[in-house]
Formats: structure tokens, sequence, C-alpha cells
């Protein structure tokens, strides 16, 4: 029997949330069902959302967006992952690479990092992107195909052979992009696709009888009619938050910045070059973010507003940024921290910072509008509109959200830092519950699958283990049998990751080349 749904949707809000869902929805439904996209021309991008993790490559992959056509147009880069500074003390740093740990005897290098201490940098030394990082490597080659990564597996004849593959890692980059840009660029792709972009302010919202949305109300084009209403208004929350009432659930408590001031710094990269990584810099009451796109820089300072006032952080940013910030305009906001209680309420889903949102440092903003559109895609209602579909759909946007929440806890609670009153206030403000109990079973154990947070969230065990041996504040140990394992496994590991470095850095061109040959 064919199974009727629902074959109009609206969506309220555009920018990168609005033009991503409306994007993904005609990728995924073609004609089969129609799209109105309404947004304000008063309302720009916040435009902070320009880093993003591996997992994006996903939804260019589904549009079938080629990176040589879509990343010139978006001043794209490629992110290898992200260098954290002065988290543990002042000129120390550490990456957090997209790269799985590699397994000897059924640990990981990782742990085995602790039980031999080969460097003084597991993160180079474990790893391969923190040296592609630091010498601005491309993870292309000049003919576009990506770098082979080495793994050492037992040969079953007590040897150890040398293979090639990414079973064992993660894809190895994401991307930085101009936010503005991206939802430029998707606005043609949408439009050319068929759906129906309406330039005007939404001024009311009509519910019907049974506290459904009926309709919107534009200023300059009527009423808007539809089955389905996605809410991409932001922090505002037109349609869950004002119109359905939707309670917002804070995260406050636990993260206490909720402000940010943002600037856009104009580059030579010729002169400059371009680290592909996003930097996350601790200071006095926060961090600051440093986005290399290919004729910018995208930089900004994320506080808390206990601390620190909005002269105080923009006078803290321009000096970060030093000359280059002269003259520059200098974008304030404040952050709705949190997650909406339900995402989805009656005819209405929210995406984006509608739904929920927790503060940039792990580059999640993109990665949630992504996961909303892909589990509405998989959720998408009949008819009946069952109610399963529904609490479905919430607990995984839910689990989602929560468990991000937690893992940038780990980051201010595990950061050794505590020179002042905001970095001691870290260490005894109040986590979840959960994370405390994890916490005390990672001091033992470095974390694995069975004790991260257990819904999906994007992360995953190999993201704790770098957090914990990077921040510093929490003291970890190896396992205890590590000691009664053969270790010329290991060493041999080690040895492999150095030569494949040396080789890879030397081969590899520089990511302002291979970015510059695109064009």
């Amino acid at each position: 029997m064919e199974v009727v749904v629902p074959r109009q949707v609206v969506i309220v809000g555009g920018g990168t949330s609005g033009w991503m869902t409306a994007s993904y929805l005609k990728a995924a439904f073609g004609d089969r069902i129609s799209v109105t996209l309404v947004e304000s021309a008063r309302i720009s991008t916040i435009g902070v959302g320009e880093a993003t993790f591996s997992t994006i490559r996903h939804f260019f992959d589904y549009l079938g967006l080629d990176e040589r056509e879509w990343m010139p147009e978006c001043n794209a880069s490629y992110k290898l992952g992200i260098r954290f500074e002065n988290w543990r003390a002042p000129g120390h740093s550490f990456y957090h690479p997209f790269e799985r740990v590699r397994v000897v005897d059924g640990f990981g290098l990782t742990d085995w990092w602790l039980q031999l201490r080969p460097g003084d940098r597991f993160d180079q030394d474990s790893f391969l992107m923190a040296a592609l990082c630091d010498a601005e490597r491309s993870p292309r080659y000049l003919d576009g195909t990506l770098f082979e990564q080495d793994f050492v597996e037992r040969d079953g004849q007590g040897g150890y052979r040398t293979t090639l593959t990414e079973q064992h890692t993660q894809f190895p980059y994401a991307y930085h992009f101009d936010a503005a840009l991206l939802a430029k660029y998707l606005t043609g792709y949408a439009t050319r696709r068929g759906v129906r972009h309406v330039l005007d302010d939404v001024v009311d919202v009509a519910l019907d009888e049974r506290g459904w949305i009926d309709h919107v109300v534009t200023r300059g084009s009527g009423a808007l009619h539809g089955d389905l209403f996605i809410d991409c208004s932001g922090f505002t929350g037109l349609l869950l938050n004002r119109a359905l009432g939707t309670p917002f659930q804070s995260y406050q408590d636990t993260l206490p910045n909720d402000s940010a001031v943002a600037l856009r710094v104009p580059v030579d990269v010729a002169r400059r070059g371009m680290r592909p990584c996003t930097t996350a810099t601790a200071m006095d009451t926060g961090w600051i973010w440093t986005i290399p796109l290919y004729e910018r820089i995208g930089t900004g300072y994320v506080y808390a507003s206990d601390y620190c006032s909005p002269d105080e952080a923009e006078r803290t940013l321009r000096e970060f940024v030093g000359p280059a910030a002269d003259d520059l305009e200098a974008n304030h906001l404040r952050m709705r921290v949190g997650r909406s209680r339900e995402s989805w309420v009656r005819n209405c889903v929210a995406i984006g910072l509608s739904s929920g949102f927790v503060e940039p440092l792990e580059s999640t903003g993109i990665f949630f509008i992504q996961h909303g559109v892909e589990q509405l895609v998989k959720h998408f209602p009949g008819d009946d509109w069952d109610p399963r579909l529904r609490d479905s759909y919430n607990r995984r946007i839910a689990g989602c959200l929560d468990g991000v929440r937690e893992f940038l806890c780990l980051h201010y609670r595990g950061a050794a830092r505590s020179d002042n009153a905001y970095w001691r206030d870290t260490k005894t403000r109040p986590i979840p519950d959960s994370l405390a109990e994890r916490l005390e079973q990672w001091t033992a154990k470095l974390p694995d699958t069975e004790t991260i947070w257990p819904h999906y969230h994007g992360f995953e065990p190999y993201s704790y283990v770098c957090m914990l041996l990077g921040l510093g504040g929490v003291p970890v140990r190896p396992p205890a049998a590590l000691g009664l394992f053969d270790d010329t496994g290991a060493i041999k590991e080690f040895e492999l990751v150095r030569d494949r470095v040396k080789d890879l850095v030397e081969r590899l061109p520089s990511q302002r080349d291979y970015l510059a040959s695109m064009r």
C-alpha cells in the first residue's frame, strides 16, 4: 500500500541551516515534495559556523557536489583537526586530529604511548595529522588523490606486515568555509531544483484548532501554507519556541560561555600560508578560534559574560589579532547554549540553532544541522503522523546534543590550567553526573566504546583519549596488562608513524598550493 506523506514543506529561515535543509530534502525527495523557504533580507547569517568535522563529507556527497566546484566558491580550506593552545599551560599545544588510534595487540597506540613514552607529544608520536598540520600540508596530492595511511598488522607467522587502508581511520579531514558564501551557493543549488525562495519577513504564525501550524503570515507575500514546517530561525526559535511554546533547556550551569565577538580578517595566503586546522587558544575568560579561509581568517573570542564584558572581550580579540584588526567591524553575539526540550513538536521540526547549540569549541554547529536533516529524512512522517517517528527523532537529537555537551564539559574540567578565577571555577562547576562517573573510570583506564556517552554524538573514544592526554588535568595511566606484553609491535608502529610523517611532509603539497591549483 502506498504511504501518503506530507507534500508541502515550509522552511522558515535561511542561512546555513535553512539552505542545507532545503538542499538535502530536495536531493532526497526531488519533486515528490514541494519546498518553500522564506527568509528575511534584514537578517544576516551569524557566520561563526565556519569550521566542521569530518562527517560533513557525507552531506556534500549526498548532494553530489564536487570539492573542485564548491570549495573555491566558498573560500573553503581543509581541516585535519583542532589545535589546542594554552589549555594545559601557556605555550603548550596539542592536536585533536581526524584520525582513529592505531591498535597493536588489542590496545590503542595511545595506551602504548603511556607505557613506553617514545616522545614528549602523544599526538606527534601516535598520529600523522599533527605533523601534517604543523607543515601546512594538504590531505590531497596535486592530482587530487587522497594520501595513504599505513597500519601494522600481525602476519600470522610471528611477524608484521604493513597495510595501506582507510578501514581503521576516520575520513582524514573536514572543511573550513565562509558560512555566508556556502548559504549563497546552496541557494543556487536548491532553487535550481525547484525550491521556492520567498524573501520576506514572517510576522505571524497561525495555529489551527489542534494547536498545529496552519500557515505563516509574511509581511509582503501573504500566507504560506504547508503540511510540515521547519524552524531554521536560529536562536529566536520563532516556530518551535515562540509559537508552539516548547521549553528551552539551558546548558549554562555546566557550560558558562554565553557570548562571542568575531572579526573577519583579510589575509595574504601566499605570504602567510594556511595551517589546515582550527586553532582554539585558551584565554583568561574563554578561548579564541582561528579559522584559516582562502582569503581571510575567521577569528572570534568565546567568553563567559559573568567574567568579561563585551568591550573587554573585543579589546582582547583585537590585541590577539594585532594591527590587522584595525578598522575591522566586530560582530557581537549572545549565544543560547542548550537545547529545546523536543525538536519535533506537532508538525514543526527545528533544525540548527532553534533546535539546540553548544559553544563552537568542537565545530559542532553545522554538524547539528546535518544530523538534524539526515534524521528528518529517515523519520519523515506519513499522513498519519505516527508519534513513534517523532519520539524516535527527538530521542536521537537530544542524545546527540547532550552527548556533545558532556564532551565539551570534559574540555574544561580536564584542562590543567587554573591561573585565574575563570579557570579555577571550571574545576568546581557542576558537570553531568554521567561524566563524573566516567572520569572516575578513565583515571584507571582510557576511554573506550563502553565508557563514553552511549548515544551517537559524532565523537568516538579516540577523541576523548586525545583530550585527556592533551589537557593534562585528569591523571591517567597505561593498562597494567601492557607490562606483560611483548612491545615489539608497538615500537614498530611508532617507527612507522615517524617514517610516514617524514615521507608525507616531503611529498604532499602545501594546502595553499593545492587550493590555488583548484582555482
